[in-house]
């Protein structure tokens, strides 16, 4: 684990030393933030309106809000901690350059999914804090500490979902030629999350909690920080985590069984 940990860090480092010869990705990306917070937003006043309008059955604006919040925070996790290394591993994988990665003393999961980071994408992870002092100040008060520290622990298993639905994505690469249309698909359908999952109908929520869990990523957290997750729902998003990842390690590993280097 020590091992492991040093390499992170070593990649992490590398990571924000390319970072900080762009500087000015710094100001780029902060702006997208910018753009992308709003366009989050919008929708929800959309919906809302001035405030007299119902909105979301069981959810008022404020709580609404708490769920996009989630949603740009992990859409920065996404853009700047899973999809760069991951994204790379499809073009090793045409390319059959995967071979330096496989001859390392080292997990060949571990070292593509770490192998890249986008730094300036904290810019993103910043917006949703700012959503989120916005949404509680609708609210009319702060989240109390331990539905932090349990919306902090679900933050921990959003983050693994996202990362074995990629890996699940990326396996299919050892199979089929292209797999950009299932990145642009899994991309699409995750813009689903920035909603309660009570707005969708019972089959779509459904599927959006125990086959693509979008509402144990952005909805449950969201719950959890409000104060009303029940505590065998939030066993059950970890219980379900945990398999989640499981199933994306045993794919990973049967998939790497199939990759055919450049020199086979």
């Amino acid at each position: 684990m020590r091992r492991y940990l040093t390499l992170l860090g070593l990649q992490l480092r590398t990571s924000g030393l390319l970072a900080a010869q762009y500087r000015w990705d710094f100001l780029v990306d902060g702006v997208v933030s910018l753009f992308f917070m709003a366009t989050a937003i919008v929708p929800l006043f959309v919906v809302y309106g001035d405030g007299s309008r119902a909105g979301i059955p069981g959810w008022s604006f404020g709580e609404a809000l708490v769920v996009t919040g989630w949603f740009i925070l992990l859409q920065g996790v996404l853009d700047g901690a899973v999809n760069p290394g991951l994204q790379a591993v499809i073009e090793h994988i045409r390319k059959g350059t995967l071979d330096f990665v496989l001859l390392k003393p080292a997990d060949a999961q571990f070292l593509v999914s770490t192998s890249k980071f986008h730094v300036w994408r904290v810019t993103s992870v910043v917006a949703g804090l700012v959503v989120f002092a916005v949404a509680f100040d609708r609210i009319g008060h702060g989240p109390r500490l331990v539905d932090v520290a349990a919306s902090g622990v679900l933050l921990v298993s959003a983050t693994l979902l996202l990362y074995s639905l990629w890996i699940l994505i990326v396996s299919a690469a050892f199979f089929v030629v292209k797999v950009d249309n299932l990145t642009y698909l899994f991309s699409s359908i995750f813009d689903a999350a920035r909603w309660p999952s009570s707005v969708f109908p019972k089959v779509v929520r459904w599927v959006f909690t125990f086959v693509l869990p979008l509402t144990l990523m952005t909805t449950f957290p969201a719950e959890a920080m409000l104060g009303r997750l029940a505590p065998q729902a939030l066993l059950g998003a970890l219980v379900g985590t945990a398999v989640f990842a499981a199933v994306a390690r045993v794919v990973w590993l049967r998939a790497i069984g199939h990759y055919t280097s450049a020199g086979g």
